[in-house]
C-alpha cells in the first residue's frame, strides 16, 4: 500500500508510534509515502534506516530521530536553549504579543534552525536519492504562488524538509532553486494525487493527526488561533477526499471507467480520542516523555486498526467517503 502522513509538529510522533507498529507487524509492503512537515520527516527517516537495515534499520532511525529532534536529545546545550525558544512561539505570548509585531527575519536574523542539523547529521540523503524501492513525495508550499510543490526521492536533500517544516511565523521562508518554500501543511497536509498517478497500488493509508471536529466553541486568542490551525491544516486534504469520494460514486455507478480512473481503497488511522485533548500549541512540546506518550499511543491505534482492518486491504477500502464530516 501507500501512506500518507500528515505534519503537525511534536504531534508525529503518533504517527512515529502507528509507523513502528506496521513495522513490527512485518505484514505489509509500502510502495510510496507522501508526507508533509512532519509526516515528510517521519517518511524520509523511516526509508533512509530502512534502506541501513530492513525493519530493524527504520524503527530504530525513527527513535533515533525523535530523540534527537527531543529537548534532552543529543543537540548542544545552545541548541536546546534556541529550540526551546522557537517552540515555545505556540503558546500564549508568541500568539497574543510577539507573532503580530515581528517576523522570522527579526527575531531569527541568522535563520538558525537546531533540527536542520540534527536531521543532516543523521540522514544520508545520498542513500534516500538512490532509492528505487520506494518512491518518496514531500509537499512544501510555494509562497511565490500559493500553490503546493511536491519533491521526488531523487531530488530530496535537507532543505526540502526543512521546506516541507518551514512555519512561516518561526522561520524564514526556505529556497528551493530560488524560490520560497512554507510548511506543506497548508496547501498538501499529505498531498493524496501523487499516490493516485504516480503508483500501483490501490490502498492507501492516510495518518491523520489533526483533530476534524472539536466540539466547543474558541474563545481566548490562543484557542481561536490553536483551532484557525488545526482547520487550515485540514483543509488541503479534506478537498481531496471529497474529490475522491465524487469519482468513486462516479465509477460505482458506472459513469466513469475503472480502467481509466483508479478505483481508490481508502485507509485511515487518525488520532481521535488520543489527542483531542491536547491543544494546537502542544505541537511544540519537544519533551522525549511526551514523545514517547504520544508513540505508545499510535502503536496502540495502528495495532487495533490492524485487527480490525488488515483483511480489508487489498479488497475495499475502510474510509467511510460518504462521511459527513468529509
Amino acid at each position: 500500500m501507500s501512506l500518507a502522513l500528515q505534519g503537525g509538529g511534536a504531534h508525529g510522533a503518533f504517527t512515529w508510534g502507528v509507523l513502528d507498529a506496521i513495522l513490527e507487524d512485518g505484514r505489509l509492503a509500502v510502495e510510496a509515502i507522501s508526507g508533509a512537515s512532519a509526516g515528510a520527516m517521519n517518511a524520509v527517516v523511516m526509508v533512509e534506516g530502512w534502506l541501513q537495515g530492513g525493519i530493524d534499520g527504520a524503527r530504530s532511525q525513527l527513535e533515533t530521530f525523535w530523540r534527537r529532534a527531543s529537548l534532552d536529545g543529543s543537540l548542544s546545550p545552545g541548541q536546546r536553549a534556541l529550540l526551546g525558544v522557537m517552540l515555545g512561539f505556540w503558546g500564549k505570548p508568541w500568539t497574543d504579543v510577539i507573532a503580530p509585531s515581528f517576523s522570522p527575519y527579526q527575531t531569527n536574523p541568522l535563520n538558525i534552525n537546531p533540527l536542520r542539523d540534527a536531521i543532516a547529521a543523521l540522514i544520508d540523503f545520498d542513500r534516500v536519492r538512490a532509492c528505487t524501492d520506494v518512491e518518496i513525495f514531500i509537499s512544501a508550499t510555494n509562497v511565490w504562488t500559493g500553490k503546493v510543490a511536491i519533491f521526488k526521492t531523487p531530488e530530496l536533500t535537507v532543505d526540502h524538509l526543512m521546506a516541507s517544516a518551514c512555519l512561516p511565523t518561526v522561520f524564514q521562508a526556505v529556497e528551493i532553486d530560488g524560490v520560497p518554500h512554507w510548511d506543506g501543511g497548508y496547501m498538501g497536509n499529505p498531498a493524496l494525487f501523487p499516490l493516485f498517478d504516480e503508483t500501483m497500488t490501490d490502498d492507501i493509508l492516510l495518518v491523520q493527526i489533526n483533530p476534524l471536529e472539536r466540539r466547543e466553541t474558541p474563545r481566548t486568542a490562543r484557542e481561536i488561533h490553536d483551532r484557525l490551525n488545526e482547520i487550515s491544516f485540514n483543509g488541503t486534504l479534506l478537498r481531496e477526499l471529497r474529490a475522491v469520494a465524487f469519482i468513486t460514486q462516479l465509477i460505482e455507478e458506472g459513469k466513469l471507467s475503472p480502467d481509466e480512473y483508479k478505483n481508490v481503497h481508502l485507509h485511515r488511522i487518525d488520532a481521535s480520542g488520543v489527542l483531542d485533548d491536547h491543544e494546537a500549541s502542544s505541537k511544540g512540546t519537544a519533551e522525549w516523555d511526551y514523545f514517547v506518550q504520544l508513540r505508545d499511543a499510535g502503536r496502540r491505534t495502528a495495532q487495533s486498526w490492524l485487527a480490525a482492518h488488515y483483511d480489508a486491504i487489498g479488497v475495499r477500502g475502510t474510509l467511510d467517503l460518504q462521511d459527513a464530516r468529509l
